[in-house]
């Protein structure tokens, strides 16, 4: 992928690490913000829009789970990337419930950051280019008609869905899951499919990060819509709306 004026925050307080994993962004055409701090995020946050952030948990000032706090409930457009050297499964759940968009642990091959990286913005991308191709109600025409339900609006090219006059806060993530489910309500998907259509191209990593993000959509929308298929995946319900 051609990052070209793809903007990065990167929240890192050791200094070789930084120099190191920063370098490579550069090295890749990204315009890489670097900071140690995580008030000094926060304060650039305020100040500029960046397209994905890679933050550092433990962190002096306010710490990394803060920054992702901050970033999704104002800066929704902004992909998360969480680095750290905590590996255990409670910290990676909070990552994920704070609705972080991958989670990586340290010590991290740049190569792999790098991929990573890429894997998320790819599907910012992949959004941009199928709506451009498709004009008009074309992409509403795909739709399965049981799937155009009272109370349910996308603006697709906002990358937003509503329910009645309420914006849902979702990731980028969950609104693609989403998205993909609503489209075809009859139609059950596999986590592995899901994993395509939302990233698009190859995921590094385990495929229950679907059951993670199916989770958070969950707490978000006002109704039940997501039905879970015991031993084959997921199907969109509309029968509650």
């Amino acid at each position: 992928m051609e990052a070209g004026a793809v903007t990065v925050l990167f929240l890192e307080d050791e200094p070789t690490i930084r120099e190191v994993l920063a370098e490579y962004m550069k090295m890749s055409g990204y315009q890489v913000t670097e900071t140690a701090r995580g008030d000094e995020a926060i304060a650039l946050l305020k100040e500029n829009a960046y397209h994905i952030a890679v933050l550092d948990v433990m962190v002096q000032g306010v710490d990394g789970f803060e920054v992702l706090q901050y970033i999704r409930g104002n800066c929704p457009d902004t992909a998360t990337i969480m680095l750290t050297a905590l590996d255990d499964e409670k910290t990676q759940i909070k990552a994920f419930n704070l609705y972080a968009d991958d989670y990586v642990i340290k010590p991290v091959s740049p190569i792999i950051l790098l991929k990573r990286m890429e894997t998320i913005l790819r599907r910012t991308l992949y959004m941009e280019r199928k709506l451009q191709t498709q004009k008009g109600g074309e992409e509403n025409a795909e739709t399965d008609q049981a799937g155009r339900l009272p109370g349910l609006h996308f603006e697709e090219e906002a990358y937003s869905v509503y329910y009645g006059n309420e914006r849902l806060p979702l990731t980028l993530s969950e609104y693609l899951l989403l998205q993909t489910l609503y489209r075809h309500p009859q139609r059950v998907y596999t986590r592995e499919q899901l994993i395509l259509h939302i990233f698009n191209e190859e995921y590094i990593g385990n495929d229950r990060i679907i059951d993670a993000h199916v989770k958070n959509l969950r707490k978000k929308l006002p109704v039940n819509c997501i039905k879970t298929v015991i031993g084959v995946g997921y199907q969109f319900d509309g029968s509650s709306l």
